[in-house]
């Protein structure tokens, strides 16, 4: 894998960003930015081995900006905390809150925001991209000291790989993972409703009316949410009026609970895009999976190539610790102790049949 630096443009306090070119061997490239981590782009072969870009976004940095979280890094902590407080060590954290009165995505200030420090990593594979930011004590009311780094590499068996490493000098919660955007028709405009999606996992997290974790673990079988074997999300998304969980938020935006022993890589999902003949796996060695099929894309977001982005355009595969998961014992704890090494891998591989 060869890595090129070009410019992205500037922040508004005049700092530049980095966009980072990874192309593998078979002509597959990622296009990362080192403001918010962000995947800008991500093409991959078709049937007929013709390359499109499978990720939703925009054309200038100014677009990522004006509307986070696509394709971005998330933390400290990735989706909802009720209420944003956290208890840790019998202490009650106030968090800053940036949906009602819950935090989503790490706050205002989360690691979407942030112009993370850049280098190429080489060795005898190739070449790597790490990213590595600083949080503060303190930072959206999260307690310690936090050191993250992100490695992201692309392999010749079409691998994006992202590592997660994390340490901090307090005990302190971390759950991180990115937000990408994907439309594996390669089309912008295009829908994911034909896209078919397989899931390993039992189990999902319903939530209540602000799409919190209720902290109930229920089963998905004879549910919209059984996708153990493949099944068309427009089947699922079609019954939104009828099913009480999908209504709440129009669409899937719920955690899955992964048949993997946390630490350990296992296969977490597939999509399938039947006209292009795109296949995605998802490795992971986190506990759960969040499904989220771009509910609130609403047309007033100019994406690539000028074409407005619309509901259910795009999907979203989170790896993660569960939403809210401080609040219940029994979910995977997302605690990173004083001193420990947070570490976490997420693989997407792509072909074609």
């Amino acid at each position: 894998m060869h890595i090129t630096e070009t410019s992205f443009g500037y922040l508004p306090d005049g700092r530049q960003v980095s966009l980072y070119t990874l192309v593998n061997r078979t002509g597959m490239k990622a296009e990362i930015i080192n403001y918010g981590g962000i995947i800008v782009s991500l093409t991959a072969p078709d049937r007929q081995e013709r390359m499109s870009d499978v990720l939703l976004g925009f054309d200038s940095l100014e677009g990522y900006i004006e509307h986070p979280w696509f394709g971005s890094l998330i933390g400290r902590h990735a989706n909802r905390i009720e209420g944003a407080e956290i208890t840790i060590n019998g202490v009650c954290y106030k968090l800053t809150q940036n949906e009602g009165n819950h935090q989503l995505h790490g706050g205002e200030g989360g690691f979407h925001q942030k112009l993370w420090d850049s280098r190429i990593l080489s060795d005898g594979d190739g070449q790597r991209l790490e990213l590595s930011c600083f949080s503060p004590d303190g930072e959206e009311g999260y307690p310690g000291n936090l050191e993250t780094r992100v490695i992201y590499s692309l392999t010749n068996e079409n691998l994006l790989q992202i590592q997660y490493f994390a340490v901090a000098d307090q005990d302190t919660v971390v759950n991180l993972t990115n937000h990408a955007y994907f439309n594996l028709s390669g089309c912008q405009g295009e829908n994911i409703l034909s896209h078919s999606l397989e899931l390993n996992a039992g189990f999902y997290t319903p939530v209540n009316s602000d799409l919190i974790p209720t902290g109930e673990i229920l089963r998905v079988q004879n549910t919209p949410f059984d996708f153990l074997k493949p099944n068309a999300l427009g089947d699922g998304l079609a019954g939104c009026g009828q099913n009480e969980q999908l209504g709440i938020g129009s669409g899937y935006d719920h955690n899955f609970v992964l048949n993997i022993s946390e630490g350990l890589l296992g296969e977490a999902a597939r999509v399938y895009d039947p006209a292009s003949g795109r296949l995605m796996k998802v490795y992971t060695t986190c506990p759960g999976l969040q499904l989220y099929t771009g509910n609130y894309l609403d047309e007033t977001m100019t994406g690539k190539g000028g074409v407005a982005m619309a509901k259910w355009q795009g999907l979203c595969l989170e790896t993660q610790y569960f939403p809210n998961s401080m609040k219940y014992p029994h979910f995977p704890s997302p605690l990173l102790k004083a001193g420990m090494t947070y570490h976490h891998t997420t693989i997407y591989q792509f072909t074609a049949q």
